[in-house]
């Protein structure tokens, strides 16, 4: 484990190696100084490190070099601030904070500020202690935001916890908490909800961020929610919501995730219309552990923001130095300058960022994409692995949806998937009755969705309609990754095979497991809160991909389906959901029914 002293700690030494009076731990030679406060590349610059930060920035540090100095050469490569995560859920990688952290660090990703508001909805607020203190032992640094919303929507979902005030006022104290996660509850927001205000006063009081969630079309509304007190909001879809965000004196957060889109759409408010670039930051939001692996992390995100037309220098600020002017910490990351956390890159190509060397405290932690390094193990309680409590088995006839006394077909309200997108669609499709149960329809491309309370074993089922995923066959795909409430979310065109997909979850402890013609054919074991495993990225992604291909066997086509699936109970993100009340109307936050009045 890798502890950052305290700036005053440390003072004396940075002093002493910046005159040249003592040697440095480390310093590397003849780069090119990437600095984002001026937003220019500097020659021929050395940059000296001691007790884990910077000491030195400049053209010469030859009389910091000592028999025990470190020496990198850099041979005019880049030398750029490690990359900076502005808002994310590691629990959506599917993996610990190890695991996560080992993952992201050859991808030059060394600080990222996380809301652990997934773990809450299971295990509430001792769940957010153990990836506080998780997030403490790594080598990078994971700022811990404290969740506002669990339940997400009071009301219209009940989860395995809820927090309180209270909780928030106790864990602003702990040291790790950075401020407050995603305040999805906007509506309560704008009308005055004193248990949200009450969350956000008790975080501004301790001069921390409130972060923020407005997942509304209706932009009319920004101001009052940005009175209330968010101060960023990572929910814009289109330029028109990033422009409105930072007019209103928020940061607008630009996620490229796992299967959310949203950067190419919104970063026009820079390249085009010219705004301020300081006041955007780039962030992933839910990443899962085979993007990780396979593609990368924030530096995806980066090149990804520079192909969208963004200058590279603009790109590389969004992702450094705004996040950590926006959390309070420019003094302590986020630039390559004295005093700071000493966490760098070396690539040889600012636009293609090939991450050559990664730095994080001054310790190199992975070269050449191969981490280097070991890390603590962290051991999670048993009782974190024991939370699938659905009650007994289930069978065909629990998702039987009961048609209209007298029906031949009914209309029915659709949840509607959009590709690459969080927001679902409100549909309707007329569909066939048979033997008095409402059925699905291939040829629309609708099929069911179940939610099974799996907290508190109240053996309750939700029976609702899909469409988008294009499955075809008998098959089902189960899931207790289900934002944010964490039940299971079951979608299928084969009610028993939606049963055995079930059962088989609460067998192995939560995950995702994949169903066709009666055989299970792909299982990812998340035996942590039903989210997480603690096994190497890499396993769980290959046991991911092997899930993405079989929902492909299935039919779907759709990229990253996965997330799609897992964000069908996100009463908080219009237009139609599924909670374990029923089917929830986002747009007027209320539950509406499955069938329209005309049947």
């Amino acid at each position: 484990m890798n502890i950052i002293k305290s700036w005053a700690d440390v003072a004396p030494s940075l002093i002493e190696v910046a005159a040249g009076r003592a040697p440095a731990d480390m310093v590397i030679r003849q780069g090119q100084w990437v600095n984002v406060h001026t937003r220019e590349v500097i020659a021929n610059t050395d940059i000296a490190i001691t007790e884990g930060r910077f000491a030195y920035c400049g053209p010469d540090a030859s009389r910091m070099i000592g028999p025990e100095t470190e020496v990198i050469e850099a041979n005019g490569r880049f030398i750029l601030p490690g990359l900076c995560d502005g808002h994310l859920h590691i629990e959506s990688g599917m993996l610990t904070t190890t695991q996560f952290a080992r993952a992201v660090m050859p991808h030059g990703t060394t600080s990222m500020f996380t809301d652990p508001h997934e773990i809450a909805n299971v295990m509430g607020l001792e769940g957010v202690r153990l990836m506080h203190d998780e997030a403490l032992q790594q080598r990078i640094n994971i700022f811990v935001q404290m969740p506002s919303c669990a339940p997400s929507a009071p009301g219209l979902e009940n989860t395995g916890f809820e927090l309180t005030p209270d909780d928030v006022i106790e864990a602003m104290q702990w040291p790790n908490i950075i401020g407050l996660g995603e305040m999805m509850n906007f509506p309560g927001v704008m009308n005055n909800d004193p248990k949200m205000l009450a969350e956000i006063a008790a975080t501004q009081r301790a001069g921390k961020t409130v972060g923020g969630h407005y997942a509304s079309n209706d932009l009319d509304g920004l101001h009052i929610y940005a009175a209330g007190g968010p101060a960023d909001d990572h929910e814009g879809t289109c330029e028109a919501d990033a422009i409105a965000r930072v007019r209103q004196g928020m940061r607008s957060m630009m996620r490229l995730g796992s299967a959310w889109y949203d950067v190419e759409t919104q970063v026009t408010a820079v390249t085009e219309k010219g705004l301020d670039p300081r006041n955007f930051i780039l962030c992933t939001d839910d990443c899962h552990s085979g993007t990780l692996v396979n593609e990368g992390h924030m530096n995806r995100v980066v090149r990804h923001a520079i192909a969208c037309g963004l200058d590279p220098l603009i790109a590389i600020q969004m992702a450094t130095i705004n996040t950590a002017t926006h959390f309070g910490l420019e003094r302590e990351l986020g630039s390559i300058t004295p005093g700071r956390r000493a966490d760098v890159i070396l690539s040889s190509d600012l636009t293609k960022l090939p991450i050559e060397t990664v730095i994080a405290r001054g310790q190199i932690v992975a070269k050449d994409g191969v981490l280097i390094g070991d890390d603590q193990a962290f051991k999670w309680p048993d009782k974190a692995c024991n939370s699938v409590n659905m009650g007994a088995d289930k069978t065909a006839v629990d998702f039987n949806i009961v048609a209209p006394e007298g029906a031949n077909h009914v209309s029915a309200r659709v949840i509607g998937v959009v590709e690459n997108q969080a927001p679902t669609k409100a549909l309707t499709a007329t569909l066939n009755v048979k033997d008095g149960l409402v059925v699905g329809d291939e040829s629309q491309d609708v099929c069911q969705i179940a939610l099974v309370e799996r907290h508190r074993a109240t053996g309750g089922v939700t029976n609702a309609f899909v469409s988008g995923f294009g499955y075809k066959g008998n098959c089902a795909v189960a899931s207790t990754v289900a934002h944010d409430s964490h039940h299971m979310i079951v979608v299928g065109t084969s009610k028993s095979d939606m049963a055995l997909a079930a059962n088989r979850l609460q067998e192995v402890g939560g995950g995702i497991s994949v169903w066709k013609d009666g055989k299970e054919i792909a299982l990812v074991k998340l035996p942590i809160g039903g989210l997480m495993s603690d096994a190497p990225a890499a396993e769980v992604a290959a046991t991911a991909d092997r899930m993405v291909a079989a929902m492909a066997e299935c039919g779907c086509t759709l990229n990253n389906a996965f997330m799609q699936h897992s964000l069908l109970a996100l009463v908080v993100i219009p237009e139609l959901r599924i909670s374990d009340v029923g089917l929830i109307d986002v747009v007027l936050f209320e539950e509406t029914p499955l069938f329209l009045k005309d049947n």
